[in-house]
């Protein structure tokens, strides 16, 4: 998601030069917004579905899921509403809006990140030291 931020800012500053710009800081900047997002619903869905705490109750895996969805759904609804009231004002604050809801993510995700990052780094080391010892 932070990604997304610097891409904006390029995309605002020179997205008007050319036809072929405007397209291919659109196309890196969808990338950078919806690549977590995808991959976000999917693992944090999977994630849930493994929790103990469902113990296989596929109706309250069903749920969270809808939440979830609804969530993005939600702000998929929001964000072209808040972009046709800006842009009456100016396309800077549509874009200064694009990037303050890519830093709003991008910090939302950053614990659950370096939580996942310090599991799976643990996880590597317990199974290094596993293989030294036999």
């Amino acid at each position: 998601m932070y990604c997304a931020i610097p891409t904006l800012f390029l995309y605002r500053a020179y997205g008007s030069i050319s036809l072929f710009w405007n397209v291919a800081f659109m196309i890196i900047a969808g990338l950078f917004v919806n690549g977590p997002y995808a991959l976000i619903t999917t693992a944090v869905s999977a994630d849930l579905g493994t929790h103990a705490s469902l113990k296989g109750n596929s109706r309250a895996l069903a749920t969270v899921t809808a939440i979830i969805d609804g969530t993005g759904s939600a702000g998929a609804a929001i964000g072209p509403l808040l972009t046709g009231y800006l842009s009456t004002q100016s396309w800077s604050t549509v874009f200064a809006m694009l990037t303050a809801a890519a830093l709003m993510a991008g910090l939302l995700l950053t614990k659950l990140v370096a939580t996942e990052v310090k599991l799976k780094l643990r996880a590597r080391r317990s199974s290094r030291s596993e293989e030294s010892l036999i």
